[in-house]
């Protein structure tokens, strides 16, 4: 087995998650986020907000007695120019609110998780055919924790050519875990979103995690749950055509999760202040658009 750095405490939490009813338990979460009793959603927003110190200064709605359940609070919009993009064109942007995970080059079909972890990325997307396109090209992991803003935006715009659902496991999906659980962002459950832009394909690939009650994307609603079973991936075309320019909204996490992008080798260069832990805000530059890609 390849050395780690888990901790005894992170390989006890990964070995937990695994007799945990996970997709009960989320199930359960979306249920209760979407209660609308005022005196219940109210207490449950404000022991939220101060466990995990948040402000809604940036949002749009101010006051939590104006949100209809804790899930409206926490998928929130923000008000008008609380996250303005970055003005170079040829700047790929984060598409959340976030810290970095990893990032680098797809080497050998595998994508870096942790020191001693790692997955493919025929894997991660559902399929060879999926992959070949990223064969040797540029990764990033960004993880959301619960206080971010948890609407997920487009980094650079993109024509939506095929969508796609993977059924697995919902474990945590926070650094602890990634650092203990082996193949983690390949086994949660997952949905794929393959764009036509002028870096030719890209994916961006939202992670079901613990606790995520929900995955939504704003052509298909809501994807999860149910939370599916089994091995069957599911594979869509748009029914019309979906043009989603840079910064536009495309889905949304209830709770915490992390979004993985993918784009073709010789595309895009990683800015250089990029590292593990680093904190991102949407529209913040992440790397350089270079060009059509090669793969």
């Amino acid at each position: 087995m390849a050395a780690t750095d888990a901790s005894t405490g992170d390989l006890l939490f990964s070995a937990l998650q695994r007799v945990l009813p996970t997709r009960f338990l989320s199930w359960l979460i979306f249920k209760i986020t979407r209660i609308r009793n005022p005196a219940f959603k109210n207490a449950f927003i404000r022991f939220f907000m101060s466990r995990f110190r948040i402000s809604l200064a940036e949002a749009e709605i101010e006051q939590v007695e104006r949100f209809g359940s804790f899930n409206e609070f926490f998928t929130r919009a923000l008000k008008p120019g609380a996250r303005p993009l970055h003005e170079d064109p040829s700047a790929l942007i984060s598409p959340v609110d976030g810290a970095v995970s990893q990032f680098g080059t797809i080497e050998g079909g595998r994508i870096f998780q942790a020191k001693g972890q790692g997955y493919t990325a025929a894997e991660l997307l559902g399929g060879d055919d999926l992959a070949k396109p990223f064969e040797n090209g540029e990764f990033c992991t960004i993880y959301l924790a619960p206080n971010n803003y948890h609407r997920l935006h487009m980094p650079l715009a993109g024509t939506l050519r095929e969508w796609v659902y993977v059924p697995g496991r919902l474990f945590s999906v926070n650094p602890a875990t990634a650092r203990a659980m082996p193949r983690l962002f390949a086994r949660n459950e997952r949905v794929v979103a393959i764009f036509d832009t002028e870096l030719g394909p890209f994916a961006m690939v939202l992670v079901g995690a613990f606790f995520v009650g929900s995955i939504e994307t704003v052509w298909s609603g809501l994807v999860t749950p149910p939370h599916r079973r089994g091995n069957t991936v599911s594979r869509y075309q748009p029914a019309q055509p979906v043009r989603l320019e840079r910064g536009a909204e495309m889905g949304r996490f209830n709770m915490g999760s992390t979004v993985i992008l993918l784009a073709p080798r010789g595309t895009l260069e990683w800015a250089a202040e990029l590292r593990p832990a680093l904190p991102l805000t949407m529209g913040r530059p992440i790397g350089r658009k270079l060009g059509a890609g090669q793969a």
